[in-house]
Order: structure tokens, then sequence, then C-alpha cells
């Protein structure tokens, strides 16, 4: 199955307010990992707000590019 932003998008607004896991690729093998919960949804970004009330901000293209993988809790 080809992944687009849009399909991504449309993802991530359905799981609105739910537990995520986003471990985040960045430059030099360093890796970052953040739980939280998808807060807001908006056309090209979404937020994350985590345990430590701290506020992330991703792309939709971040996750399609796999600078970041994304983790949604079963529910």
């Amino acid at each position: 199955m080809i992944m687009t932003i849009e399909k991504i998008k449309d993802n991530i607004d359905s799981k609105l307010g739910n537990n995520v896991k986003i471990i985040y690729n960045g430059s030099r093998n360093k890796k970052e990992e953040y739980s939280g919960v998808i807060a807001e949804t908006y056309n090209y970004i979404f937020i994350v707000k985590t345990g430590c009330d701290e506020i992330k901000s991703f792309s939709y293209r971040d996750v399609l590019t796999n600078t970041i993988e994304i983790f949604f809790d079963k529910v």
C-alpha cells in the first residue's frame, strides 16, 4: 500500500486525543523519543503534548520520509 501525506493526515486525524510514542531520527544517528497525546492537527503539522507538558510539532512529511516513527497505543 502506497502511503501519501493525505492518508497519513487522515490516520493521525482519526487518532486525535490518543496516546502516541514518537521516535525522531535526527542527524548523526541521534534518536529522541517522545510519549504523549496527539493534541491538535492542522493542514501540514500535528501537535503532540508530552507527559512533561512540552509541546512538540511534527509534519506529516516527517512520517512519510521516516524522519519520525509513530506508534499508537492499542485500544
